[in-house]
């Protein structure tokens, strides 16, 4: 698991749109990197939708977004078309983002107890390095907090 200072592990994964992205690649960049538990649900589509609306504040502060969740590449595909997310979505699904990040633990949903990803959001510095992190993220107003810990040029 990163820790604050320390350089985050060499990492690929397959986008939305069939793509596969490094996260090497972005390094020169501020990068967000939230965790979300599922495509098309009601907080998942609110927090989306947040980071989408900043989107260009984030360019402005030389910032890249990526979204990740264990769904499949379709399921991002449909889900980045219909919001309109100007950003790569990650289709983690044999997990290797979630378990780099320690962002899957145990969850209860109607009474019942499952593994799932845990809302989390981490900025990656412009040399590789984890900047800051928020676990059990709550939606409202984590998009403008994630900006706001972004230096402004």
């Amino acid at each position: 698991m990163p820790e604050i200072g320390k350089p985050i592990p060499p990492l690929i994964g397959t986008t939305g749109d069939d793509t596969e992205l490094e996260l090497s690649e972005l390094k020169g960049r501020w990068v967000v990197i939230y965790f979300y538990p599922k495509d098309s649900t009601p907080g998942c589509t609110t927090e989306a939708q947040d980071f989408r609306d900043l989107y260009d504040d984030f360019r402005k502060r030389n910032a890249e977004i990526v979204g990740v969740s264990r769904d499949s590449v379709t399921s991002h595909a449909n889900f980045a078309d219909k919001q309109a997310l100007p950003f790569p979505l990650i289709a983690d699904t044999d997990e290797t983002w979630c378990k780099a990040f320690d962002v899957i633990h145990e969850k209860m949903l109607y009474g019942k107890t499952h593994l799932g990803i845990v809302r989390s959001t981490f900025l990656i510095d412009p040399k590789g390095h984890l900047a800051q992190e928020w676990r059990g993220v709550k939606v409202p107003g984590h998009a403008q907090a994630v900006l706001d810990a972004i230096p402004a040029k």
